[in-house]
């Protein structure tokens, strides 16, 4: 079980300490506060990605695959050959509104000017560009480069239809494909310093394939580079399209639910009679769903995934073994309760009574902490496991299983960590 302590990255260190105060002097109402304020800060922090390049590139394939889309599915961004976008338009996560992908006019035309391009389409607003060719950077991408470097932002080149490329290449003698992947990255990089690019990065990308190739790569990139808050909410909305991926939503998870155990001890200990109950149930809502959405198990999502993979929709669904990958509602939610609070009242309550003086001077408060998380702490990991396993079947994959990692799985519970 992860530590406490893993959530408090993503939570300013100011309100951290007041969270912290509040608790040694019980003052459990602002412990709420500070809590369902800072998810509500959660759900406002936008994150805009910029997508641009020349017409035909493969910008508006790119933007659907990353946002879980097919090509022709109600809300994905018009393609073809010829530029469909005259000027930024905005595609939002359909699972996370807050995360928008922002489809931007085509660059290359004989006219164009970088300074000029970048205030049009307001530069300002994104957190970051990818730049995509589906053949060689030209100049204009170079300038496009620079400008944006200017601009004090981040930018990627992405080299789009790799898939093609290797399609073509295949049926030569002698075919070599991590050969021939090194040689196109390399004469890309070499492409970009030549025209004005110090040390370009360039990732090789399938749009219609995108887990494989350098997506990992170019992922891994963003978010390190990303302020934290908003690594969370690229980490959530990234389509659930590897194992590292789905371990990686996991982690991400998993940060938060202290914080929502915290809130439910708070709610408990207010002495209004059935409230704790009531609420213990919304706030189990709440997490679960986003639990769901995050590892992509909805039947939308398994049927995009057993169309791109070869795989029946009914093979991948018959994988899924968590009680809560057909429904999440209140009914749902008390009968996992109903079956499950004895073992957390035996195996973790305990364990906050004893050794967590502020919450366990609160019986109430203690009970609703431990039982809300080893619940949310369960089935996250049921939920990472069904993500997890839906992908080794569309995948093909032998993968070891990972060792125990909640309660109920191992011969010990592991005890998370007082803040």
């Amino acid at each position: 079980m992860a530590s406490l302590e893993d959530g408090f990255e993503i939570i300013d260190p100011k309100d951290l300490e007041e969270i912290k105060e509040a608790m040694e002097n019980k003052d459990l109402s602002t412990v709420v506060e500070k809590v369902q304020d800072y998810f509500e800060q959660q759900d406002r922090v936008e994150l805009n990605i910029a997508i641009t390049g020349e017409s035909g590139s493969g910008k508006s394939t790119f933007i659907n695959a990353f946002r879980g889309l097919g090509d022709e599915e109600e809300g994905s961004a018009p393609t073809g050959v010829v530029e469909t976008t005259m000027k930024p338009e905005v595609y939002p996560h359909p699972k996370y509104p807050n995360v928008k992908v922002w489809d931007l006019p085509g660059i290359g035309t004989p006219n164009f000017k970088a300074d000029e391009y970048l205030e049009e389409v307001g530069f300002q607003r994104y957190d970051f560009f990818i730049i995509v060719s589906s053949d060689r950077f030209r100049e204009c991408h170079a300038q496009l480069a620079n400008e944006i470097n200017k601009m004090k932002k981040k930018f990627y080149f992405i080299r789009s239809k790799i898939d093609s490329n290797i399609d073509a290449e295949s049926r030569k003698k002698n075919f070599n494909k991590e050969k021939m992947l090194d040689v196109i990255r390399r004469d890309c990089m070499k492409g970009l310093q030549s025209i004005g690019v110090s040390c370009p990065d360039v990732f090789l990308i399938s749009c219609f394939d995108l887990g494989s190739y350098d997506f990992g790569l170019l992922e891994e990139t963003m978010e390190r580079e990303l302020p934290q808050h908003k690594r969370h909410a690229l980490m959530l909305a990234l389509p659930n399209i590897s194992l590292d991926i789905n371990n990686k939503k996991r982690k991400a998870l998993q940060a938060d639910i202290w914080k929502l155990a915290a809130l439910s001890a708070g709610v408990a200990a207010i002495p209004v009679p059935g409230l704790g109950a009531s609420a213990d149930v919304g706030i189990l809502v709440i997490g679960l769903r986003r639990f769901y959405n995050a590892f992509s198990l909805d039947d939308q999502s398994l049927q995009r995934l057993a169309d791109k993979s070869g795989k029946s929709f009914e093979e991948l669904k018959s994988v899924l073994k968590s009680p809560l990958h057909t429904e999440i509602s209140r009914n749902v939610v008390i009968k996992l309760l109903n079956s499950s609070v004895g073992y957390a009242v035996e195996n973790v309550v305990e364990y906050f009574l004893s050794t967590i003086p502020v919450v366990g001077s609160l019986a109430a408060g203690a009970l609703s902490f431990g039982t809300i998380y080893y619940m949310l702490n369960k089935c996250l990991n049921e939920l990472a496991e069904d993500g997890r396993n839906v992908l080794m079947v569309a995948l093909q994959s032998s993968v070891d299983p990972p060792p125990p990692s909640h309660p109920g799985e191992g011969s010990d519970v592991e005890r998370p960590k007082a803040p």
